[in-house]
């Protein structure tokens, strides 16, 4: 299973108004295993850089003078996520930015759904958490992800994130295959499912110290006053 963790930085929001894409950001992985095999370059837009964009990436005209345009490495982009599984936040923001530079290249090339399938972990996160904020930072902050190196936007270091954000929502294990174990047991010593002993040791019990009984009292004492007399565990205690 090959999945691409893929981010941009673009000049503005909307690429209908003819902004383009400036950077893009592409993390690797195989079988949920980081492989290094990264791809990021610099893009030159031939316009300029809405200045609320620079206060969020960083990147400025004069930065991307001498970059590549699109259409210079179009092919190997497209070599590299062809078949692949893209991971995305905020997949229909990146996706238009992509569609509209494979547009404007003419020579009918594909729109990016008919060279890979598309997640997009916004709309997974929103299902796991609705109602919550689930931006990227949030994410981090949620899965305690260190992100405090990302004080500006950049596409590639914002894929690195995601990629660790993306594992960490979909952790754990997902298959079992017990057949797939057969005919390897002897050699990797897997000698079946051992049981737990019909005989484990007896837990200790640490009986309350009369300090800590007259504290929990008290405080049963003030929960039932403000409560009205509804304090369910002294009601519990009383039958």
């Amino acid at each position: 299973m090959r999945q691409i963790v893929l981010d941009t930085e673009t000049t503005g929001l909307e690429p209908e108004q003819g902004h383009r894409i400036i950077e893009i950001g592409c993390v690797e992985m195989i079988e949920r295993r980081l492989t290094g095999n990264n791809f990021h370059q610099y893009l030159q837009p031939d316009r300029e850089i809405d200045p609320a964009a620079v206060e969020i990436h960083g990147i400025t005209n004069e930065f991307l003078a001498d970059k590549p345009h699109f259409g210079d490495l179009v092919d190997d982009f497209m070599s590299y996520i062809r078949g692949a599984e893209l991971i995305i936040h905020n997949a229909p923001f990146d996706t238009a930015f992509i569609n509209r530079e494979l547009k404007l290249l003419g020579a009918g090339l594909p729109v990016l759904s008919e060279l890979c399938s598309i997640t997009d972990t916004l709309v997974l996160a929103k299902k796991m958490y609705p109602g919550q904020r689930n931006s990227l930072d949030a994410l981090c902050k949620r899965y305690q992800i260190d992100n405090s190196h990302r004080e500006l936007h950049g596409a590639l270091l914002d894929a690195e994130i995601l990629a660790d954000v993306y594992l960490t929502m979909t952790g754990g294990q997902t298959t079992l295959s017990l057949d797939a174990l057969s005919g390897s047991d002897e050699a990797s010593g897997f000698s079946g499912i051992r049981r737990l002993e019909a005989t484990r040791p007896a837990l200790s019990i640490v009986p309350a110290s009369p300090d800590e009984l007259e504290l929990h009292e008290a405080r049963l004492d003030a929960i039932d006053k403000s409560s009205g007399g509804n304090c369910v565990w002294k009601k519990l205690g009383q039958d």
